[in-house]
């Protein structure tokens, strides 16, 4: 797309704020708009022989910096507005409703005489003007964009079963058992107390046998839970970064002697 840059010369500061305004109300972005005047610009910067040149192109000739710089000085203001090649019609049909200066007749009134013919600037309207065209070549570039997702890297699964071991201790055992000891007796007076009938003693022996029984209780607990953890990764790719250059070709040859 083709930009050209307009601009319109203003003898009131404020005429050149009231064309900004509709031009914003026509739907030019306000940053495409530029207002210069004394309280934008330094004595030293309008009195600057190459200051115009520099902020609208090498064609801007000399009667045209006059008249800006003496227009900035007497309390006037330079509206400038950047907009597409197909807008700058309509651009200039409200630039001009508020009256902007005629360059050419001013500055001839102020004695500086502008060319007979400049293929510069647009000379379909007296006051507003397109002084510069500009061809635009938009740069892409791309950026590395690293996003994260979650994937499935495994299964882990915990079991519980039963296993058996032979196990053994040791317990001490108490028996009784019936045991017929003799002895002597030498008290004669136990004569007296002999019983001559049958009697027949029974004594129960007994034995300790060992009773198994098992109890369970509680050995240790088993806590399964994920546990996470960060490492860093370096990702690696491509972009791709559209850039310019300049090349100056030369003239041919051949048009340069049909010139002649």
């Amino acid at each position: 797309m083709a930009y050209e840059k307009i601009v319109a010369v203003y003898d009131k500061a404020a005429k050149a704020k009231e064309a900004a305004r509709a031009l914003e109300a026509s739907g030019f972005p306000a940053g495409d708009i530029s207002l210069l005047n004394r309280d934008s610009l330094t004595d030293a910067e309008i009195h600057e022989a190459g200051l115009w040149r520099r902020l609208f192109g090498r064609n801007v000739g000399d009667h045209e910096s006059t008249v800006y710089g003496r227009t900035i000085e007497s309390g006037g203001a330079v509206l400038t507005l950047r907009t597409a090649d197909t807008e700058v019609p309509r651009a200039m049909k409200i630039l001009d409703v508020h009256s902007p200066v005629d360059v050419n007749e001013r500055s001839t009134s102020l004695g500086v005489a502008p060319p007979a013919a400049r293929s510069s600037v647009s000379q379909a309207m007296p006051g507003a003007r397109a002084v510069t065209k500009e061809e635009v070549l938009r740069l892409a570039e791309e950026q590395l964009d690293v996003g994260k997702r979650q994937v499935e890297t495994g299964r882990a699964r915990v079991r519980r079963f039963v296993t058996e071991r032979p196990v053994e201790t040791q317990v001490t055992l108490h028996e009784e058992h019936a045991e017929m000891l003799r002895r002597a007796v030498t008290d004669p007076s136990l004569i007296r107390d002999v019983d001559w009938s049958d009697k027949t003693i029974e004594i129960t022996e007994t034995a300790e046998q060992a009773v198994v029984n098992k109890t369970a209780h509680v050995a240790e607990e088993v806590v399964i839970r994920r546990e996470g953890s960060d490492h860093v990764e370096t990702v690696k790719g491509t972009v791709r970064r559209q850039q310019v250059e300049l090349e100056r070709l030369p003239r041919d040859t051949r048009d340069i002697k049909k010139a002649a």
